[in-house]
């Protein structure tokens, strides 16, 4: 027995805003706006979501686990990215072929170049 992939859950201290943030930044739709709970998918019935959390503390660290983007133009992207909020960030990533952002509150997330043909 194996298991379904259902979301992943992004703690926030701002959870409507970040989840908005997202939406845009990938395309996806925003399904659920609670309080307690928004969540995010590419359609309504598209697995897995992003769902954003409330928690009192900001993100302490280099995160965890992280979402890895690959456009199209991988410079224009990160235009595109920081120009709705995000920011360039140094987490000891040195020479690399991607780019290094991190959201409005915090969370690192990769710009990889673009796919080879």
């Amino acid at each position: 027995m194996t298991s379904v992939w259902e979301n992943l859950t992004v703690d926030a201290r701002d959870p409507s805003r970040l989840a908005h943030w997202w939406a845009e930044a990938l395309g996806y739709q925003v399904i659920s706006d609670k309080p307690d709970e928004v969540e995010i998918r590419r359609t309504p019935d598209t697995l897995p979501g992003i769902v954003f959390v409330p928690v009192a503390a900001p993100t302490e660290g280099k995160n965890r686990l992280h979402i890895d983007l690959r456009p199209a133009d991988r410079e224009a992207e990160v235009e595109r990215l920081v120009d709705m909020g995000a920011r360039h960030v140094d987490i000891g990533q040195g020479e690399v072929a991607w780019t290094v952002l991190a959201d409005p509150e915090g969370n690192e997330f990769c710009v990889l170049r673009e796919r080879a043909a």
